[in-house]
């Protein structure tokens, strides 16, 4: 895969972190939990062992667009296509506490809006700057990711799969219909 240019990302983030979002609906930049830690996904350093969280539609043949929520920091990717439009919101809400730290959630919704569409979901985080190993499994919830120094969950109804390290998924949604991923 090629690296993207830098203008066609988006930022979502919720003054703790941030994530940089692709056109093609990949975070392909999220370091976890702060700014200044390392990174979980970072295929804008290392297209190949770096590490992503993408979600996009399964056929190739795609226009893309890419705007924010008016006045918010809501990201929506919309997905073109002569059998249907599809659409991925993503955002991380502010203020989202757990304890005296908080944690972080980043929320990606997706939803067909027109016609119906086949996505492919893939979560391969690379803990560390892909320094660090980590196990993936399946749970009843979705999928649970741990390092030495760092746990991360992926919460869905989609079926996943362990795909290596990382889990991956592949749904067709008509329209209105919506899955989401926590």
């Amino acid at each position: 895969m090629a690296y993207q240019p830098i203008e066609n990302y988006g930022i979502i983030g919720d003054m703790r972190t941030l994530a940089l979002v692709g056109v093609d609906g990949s975070i392909d930049w999220l370091c976890y939990p702060h700014f200044d830690s390392p990174s979980v996904f970072a295929t804008v350093l290392d297209d190949k062992k770096g590490g992503r969280y993408k979600i996009a539609p399964a056929m190739r043949e795609v226009t893309y667009k890419q705007l924010y929520w008016p006045e918010t920091n809501i990201l929506i990717n919309r997905f073109l296509s002569p059998d249907g439009v599809g659409e991925v919101t993503d955002f991380m809400p502010v203020g989202a506490a757990s304890g005296d730290h908080g944690h972080t959630q980043l929320v990606r919704m997706v939803k067909a809006a027109r016609g119906t569409m086949a996505f492919r979901m893939e979560c391969r985080p690379a803990f560390d700057y892909a320094r660090a190993r980590h196990e993936a499994q399946i749970t009843d919830t979705g999928a649970a990711f741990h390092s030495a120094g760092l746990s991360l969950g992926l919460e869905t109804h989609v079926p996943l799969r362990l795909d290596g390290e990382g889990v991956v998924a592949e749904f067709t949604l008509r329209e209105g219909q919506v899955a989401v991923f926590l």
